[in-house]
């Protein structure tokens, strides 16, 4: 099978008094490139989804979208500081005793002071977060797959069809290249017959000139190396995997021999044929951008 960089995957899930919803998607890319956006505390857990999602991406432009809730009444916490809040009255009685005023503090006042009381997040167990993110991940991941997979085989049954259609113009070009010759040589023996009229023809000569002209038109090697590289493509086609940057190599291969066959074509179906040809394989090549 084959997959479609294009792509979409959601998961959600609640566990522990948590819940975690990932989102992903993604577009063409020469390359792997993974972005993601979620809350701060998540940070931590940035390599290991880049680890778990290189599991099912190969290549393509990942968007992931992450957003957690925490469902317990509070993530924060109240610590006492005894150390300091000691520290505040053994200075109070010092400046009680000092300047002889009466020490009126109490526990309402003190609590006040910097540092006594301070607001802390509760302790984040990373291990209880990962069973629920990495099975979010993994969900949204299998998802994303599925919906490229279905759209590789899409693609897939295009290029197939593109593909025979590519044939069918190098069938024909390659029918009618023999015919040209000798096309040629009629008109060329006709058109010498007509300016020496009854005078002898020099076989020799007019073979020589024939020679030079199949030579000039010949496509042969281009007809063979262009139907190898077709046949190719259908090939990896069928077998499948991560295959778009070996394809995208064959069709440069495919329009290079289109061109030339164009260059040495020496009439007007022939070049319509090519130009054809030509039209198709930029089709497969623009489709093939889509394969991961």
């Amino acid at each position: 099978m084959i997959k479609s960089m294009t792509g979409f995957g959601r998961c959600e899930v609640s566990e522990a008094e948590r819940k975690i919803t990932v989102e992903m998607k993604s577009v063409n890319h020469r390359y792997l490139d993974v972005n993601i956006k979620m809350p701060k505390k998540l940070n931590y857990f940035e390599a290991a989804i880049r680890s778990e999602l290189k599991k099912y991406i190969q290549r393509g432009k990942v968007d992931i979208f992450i957003s957690y809730e925490d469902l317990t009444e509070s993530d924060v916490c109240i610590k006492y500081n005894k150390e300091i809040a000691a520290e505040y009255m053994e200075y109070l009685r010092q400046m009680a005793e000092d300047f002889q005023l009466e020490n009126d503090i109490q526990v309402s006042k003190l609590s006040r002071y910097p540092e006594v009381l301070t607001m802390e997040e509760r302790t984040v167990d990373e291990e209880e977060i990962w069973k629920v993110l990495g099975k979010a991940v993994q969900g949204a991941a299998e998802g994303f797959v599925e919906t490229r997979i279905k759209e590789g085989e899409n693609l897939r049954e295009d290029l197939l069809s593109k593909l025979g259609g590519m044939l069918q113009h190098v069938d024909y070009i390659t029918e009618r290249s023999p015919q040209l010759i000798e096309g040629y040589k009629t008109k060329l023996r006709e058109r010498v017959h007509e300016l020496l009229e009854d005078a002898q023809i020099d076989e020799n000569r007019l073979m020589m000139e024939i020679t030079l002209f199949a030579d000039k038109v010949c496509v042969d090697e281009e007809l063979v190396r262009l139907r190898s590289h077709i046949e190719a493509t259908k090939k990896a086609l069928e077998d499948g995997g991560s295959i778009g940057r070996k394809l995208d190599f064959i069709a440069q291969e495919m329009n290079r021999e289109a061109n030339t066959i164009l260059s040495k074509a020496n009439d007007l179906e022939t070049s319509n044929r090519a130009i054809e040809l030509k039209t198709e394989i930029e089709k497969v090549r623009e489709q093939i951008q889509n394969i991961e």
